[in-house]
Protein backbone atom coordinates (compact mmCIF):
# COMPACT_ATOMS: atom_id res chain seq x y z
CA UNK A 1 0.00 0.00 0.00
CA UNK A 2 0.68 3.52 -0.59
CA UNK A 3 -0.18 6.72 1.07
CA UNK A 4 0.72 10.30 0.09
CA UNK A 5 0.41 12.28 3.24
CA UNK A 6 -0.12 15.99 3.21
CA UNK A 7 -0.13 17.69 6.80
CA UNK A 8 -2.85 20.00 6.40
CA UNK A 9 -4.89 23.15 7.89
CA UNK A 10 -8.17 22.42 6.33
CA UNK A 11 -9.07 19.67 3.75
CA UNK A 12 -12.60 19.21 1.90
CA UNK A 13 -14.13 16.42 -0.42
CA UNK A 14 -16.68 17.33 -3.04
CA UNK A 15 -18.64 14.87 -4.75
CA UNK A 16 -21.07 16.34 -7.86
CA UNK A 17 -20.42 19.35 -6.42
CA UNK A 18 -21.55 18.15 -2.86
CA UNK A 19 -19.33 18.23 0.21
CA UNK A 20 -19.08 15.16 1.74
CA UNK A 21 -15.93 15.59 3.97
CA UNK A 22 -14.25 18.83 5.30
CA UNK A 23 -11.75 18.89 8.16
CA UNK A 24 -9.42 21.69 10.03
CA UNK A 25 -5.77 20.47 11.19
CA UNK A 26 -4.77 16.98 10.51
CA UNK A 27 -3.89 14.56 7.79
CA UNK A 28 -5.07 14.23 3.79
CA UNK A 29 -4.17 10.69 2.70
CA UNK A 30 -4.43 9.42 -0.64
CA UNK A 31 -3.93 5.92 -0.89
CA UNK A 32 -3.50 3.32 -3.19
CA UNK A 33 -3.67 -0.20 -2.95
CA UNK A 34 -1.62 -2.32 -5.34
CA UNK A 35 -1.63 -5.53 -6.22
CA UNK A 36 -0.47 -8.40 -3.61
CA UNK A 37 -1.52 -5.84 -0.99
CA UNK A 38 -2.88 -7.72 1.83
CA UNK A 39 -4.78 -6.97 5.63
CA UNK A 40 -1.13 -6.91 7.20
CA UNK A 41 0.01 -3.73 4.80
CA UNK A 42 -2.97 -2.16 6.17
CA UNK A 43 -1.99 -2.48 9.42
CA UNK A 44 1.69 -1.32 9.35
CA UNK A 45 0.74 1.38 6.98
CA UNK A 46 -2.23 2.39 10.05
CA UNK A 47 0.18 2.22 12.68
CA UNK A 48 2.46 4.23 11.20
CA UNK A 49 0.87 6.94 10.08
CA UNK A 50 -1.43 7.24 13.41
CA UNK A 51 1.69 8.06 15.60
CA UNK A 52 4.09 10.52 13.23
CA UNK A 53 5.36 13.08 14.90
CA UNK A 54 4.92 15.91 11.72
CA UNK A 55 3.07 18.72 13.64
CA UNK A 56 5.38 21.56 15.33
CA UNK A 57 5.72 22.33 19.06
CA UNK A 58 6.21 24.89 21.13
CA UNK A 59 10.11 25.15 20.32
CA UNK A 60 9.07 24.96 16.30
CA UNK A 61 10.00 21.46 16.07
CA UNK A 62 8.26 18.31 13.76
CA UNK A 63 7.67 16.78 17.63
CA UNK A 64 3.59 16.51 18.07
CA UNK A 65 1.19 13.53 16.44
CA UNK A 66 -1.91 14.03 15.16
CA UNK A 67 -3.57 12.37 18.51
CA UNK A 68 -1.32 15.44 20.44
CA UNK A 69 -3.15 17.79 18.53
CA UNK A 70 -6.67 16.40 17.89
CA UNK A 71 -6.19 16.30 14.63
CA UNK A 72 -8.52 14.61 11.78
CA UNK A 73 -7.95 12.49 8.84
CA UNK A 74 -9.53 12.47 5.38
CA UNK A 75 -8.27 8.81 3.40
CA UNK A 76 -8.99 9.75 -0.51
CA UNK A 77 -8.79 5.88 -2.71
CA UNK A 78 -6.01 6.89 -5.47
CA UNK A 79 -5.35 3.86 -7.57
CA UNK A 80 -3.15 6.32 -9.70
CA UNK A 81 -0.45 5.91 -7.34
CA UNK A 82 0.24 3.10 -8.45
CA UNK A 83 1.17 4.42 -12.21
CA UNK A 84 3.94 3.55 -14.50
CA UNK A 85 5.09 6.07 -16.84
CA UNK A 86 8.22 4.33 -18.03
CA UNK A 87 6.83 3.56 -21.79
CA UNK A 88 4.83 5.53 -24.13
CA UNK A 89 2.74 8.82 -22.53
CA UNK A 90 0.00 7.31 -21.36
CA UNK A 91 0.46 5.99 -17.46
CA UNK A 92 -0.34 1.80 -17.04
CA UNK A 93 -2.04 0.74 -14.06
CA UNK A 94 -1.26 -2.69 -14.41
CA UNK A 95 0.35 -2.82 -10.35
CA UNK A 96 -2.62 -1.03 -9.35
CA UNK A 97 -5.15 -3.75 -7.19
CA UNK A 98 -8.65 -4.30 -8.97
CA UNK A 99 -11.32 -2.86 -7.30
CA UNK A 100 -12.73 -6.14 -5.22
CA UNK A 101 -9.52 -6.74 -3.61
CA UNK A 102 -8.92 -2.79 -2.86
CA UNK A 103 -12.56 -1.51 -1.70
CA UNK A 104 -12.14 -3.84 1.05
CA UNK A 105 -8.60 -3.15 1.73
CA UNK A 106 -9.02 0.76 1.64
CA UNK A 107 -12.26 0.10 4.32
CA UNK A 108 -10.24 -2.04 6.55
CA UNK A 109 -6.93 0.86 6.66
CA UNK A 110 -10.06 3.61 7.77
CA UNK A 111 -10.71 0.98 10.75
CA UNK A 112 -7.32 0.43 11.63
CA UNK A 113 -6.67 4.22 11.79
CA UNK A 114 -9.25 4.44 14.43
CA UNK A 115 -7.95 1.19 15.94
CA UNK A 116 -4.93 2.91 16.69
CA UNK A 117 -6.33 6.51 18.25
CA UNK A 118 -7.69 8.42 15.45
CA UNK A 119 -10.71 9.62 16.70
CA UNK A 120 -12.06 11.44 13.53
CA UNK A 121 -11.41 9.68 9.60
CA UNK A 122 -13.25 10.90 6.89
CA UNK A 123 -13.48 9.44 3.40
CA UNK A 124 -14.42 10.16 -0.02
CA UNK A 125 -16.04 7.51 -1.65
CA UNK A 126 -14.50 4.73 -3.06
CA UNK A 127 -14.23 4.79 -7.41
CA UNK A 128 -16.33 8.21 -7.74
CA UNK A 129 -14.84 11.25 -9.10
CA UNK A 130 -13.96 13.38 -6.62
CA UNK A 131 -12.39 16.91 -5.84
CA UNK A 132 -9.75 17.49 -3.31
CA UNK A 133 -9.20 21.20 -1.83
CA UNK A 134 -6.34 21.63 0.66
CA UNK A 135 -4.13 24.25 2.42
CA UNK A 136 -1.15 22.19 2.47
CA UNK A 137 0.73 23.51 6.33
CA UNK A 138 4.30 23.77 5.67
CA UNK A 139 4.34 22.19 3.08
CA UNK A 140 4.67 19.19 4.79
CA UNK A 141 3.87 15.74 2.31
CA UNK A 142 5.51 12.50 2.42
CA UNK A 143 4.88 9.42 0.77
CA UNK A 144 4.56 6.68 2.84
CA UNK A 145 5.38 2.53 1.48
CA UNK A 146 3.90 -0.71 2.99
CA UNK A 147 6.54 -2.43 1.85
CA UNK A 148 9.38 -0.22 3.15
CA UNK A 149 8.20 -0.15 6.66
CA UNK A 150 9.39 -2.86 9.43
Amino acid sequence: MRAVLQRVSECSVKIDNKTTASIGRGFMLLLGVCDGDGEQDAVKLAKKISGLRIFTDENDKMNLSLSDVGGSVVVVSNFTLYASCAHGRRPSFIKAARPEVSEPLYEFFCKKLRENGVEDVLTGEFGADMSVSLVNDGPVTLVIDSEELK
